[in-house]
């Protein structure tokens, strides 16, 4: 039983991490290239690149597939993203 709930939590967490990543690449893709380039973060393809994999790779993990250190290894790019290139583009966006 304990088993059970243990990968019933675990593919909750892949769930939620899927849902975070995707709305982290969408995000990406929402902005203009020269704005990356204004707030002087990584260009646009790069983010479309690194978020982009970290989706697919998220997939995989649902899937049984995923390699979990480059796993979180992409869950923290998609969290940098969030918290520090997204806010620094809309901060453009409202001048």
């Amino acid at each position: 039983m304990f088993l059970n709930l243990q990968g019933g939590v675990m593919l909750l967490v892949a769930f939620v991490l899927l849902v975070v990543k995707l709305f982290a690449f969408v995000s990406s893709l929402r902005f203009e290239t020269e704005a990356y380039r204004a707030a002087g973060k990584l260009t646009k393809p790069t983010w479309a690149m690194i978020l982009g994999g970290s989706v697919a790779l998220q997939l995989l993990t649902l899937a049984g597939l995923g390699l979990s250190l480059v796993n979180l290894v992409l869950t923290i790019a998609a969290l940098v993203y969030l918290a520090d290139v997204r806010p620094a583009l809309a901060g453009l966006r409202r001048r």
